[in-house]
């Protein structure tokens, strides 16, 4: 009973981190996306420089996993929450850089006037924040109904995500000389989309760990 007991207040541990990483990754798309609106380069920095307390998580993760397999030899659905974690911190290392990535990308806009108002970007981040939450909660408490909704979300971050690209390259066809804007632009809306994908494989770990099989959610 207690050598079960460690194994639990290990693994809460470990979820513990998992769940900062999170937080860090959310407020790394927040800020960014913050300092892309407000053309706040200071800002954009900042995310750029704190993106390596995300990386240095997700090590400290995967060498304390690697540690409690050598030591537990956990089987079954106690290995399937641990792979689970290990995969989950991939995904969210990856959601970081997408704020690094807008971050860099409002960085290369600077403070010219950009088209943001007259897209679906603000409403794609809020919802993919939305669908962070939901796919992390999944995961902890077993969850099938907020995957299914994470990948309802998904879908509805992809077809804004095809509005807004209609919309840029309409309006980069009429105006050729805001090329270099837009095309940033456009690389915040793939940033966005991929960020919801990201998101749903999470969602799909949760989704292996409550059923035992694997989801294809993005299809």
């Amino acid at each position: 009973m207690v050598t079960r007991e460690n194994f639990e207040n290990n693994l809460q541990e470990l979820q513990a981190k998992l769940t900062m990483m999170g937080e860090l990754a959310v407020a790394s798309i927040n800020k960014s996306f913050d300092a892309f609106k407000n053309h706040d380069i200071e800002l954009a920095l900042k995310v750029i420089e704190e993106d390596s307390v995300v990386d240095n998580l997700e090590t400290e993760i995967n060498q304390f996993i690697v540690w409690l397999m050598a030591k537990e030899q956990p089987v079954a659905r106690d290995l399937r929450r641990i792979i689970g974690v290990l995969k989950i911190s991939s995904e969210i290392e990856r959601i970081a850089d997408f704020g690094v990535n807008i971050a860099k990308a409002t960085i290369k806009i600077g403070t010219s006037n950009s088209q943001v108002d007259d897209t679906n970007l603000d409403q794609m981040k809020e919802i993919s924040i939305t669908m962070m939450h939901k796919a992390l909660q999944s995961f902890f408490e077993g969850n099938m109904v907020l995957v299914k909704e994470v990948a309802d979300l998904d879908d509805k971050v992809d077809k804004l995500y095809g509005e807004t690209y209609k919309m840029l390259t309409s309006h980069l066809k009429e105006n050729p000389e805001e090329t270099e804007q837009l095309v940033q632009l456009l690389l915040i809306n793939r940033f966005l989309e991929r960020t919801a994908d990201h998101i749903t494989n999470i969602a799909e770990s949760a989704a292996y760990l409550i059923k035992g099989q694997i989801y294809d959610l993005n299809s």
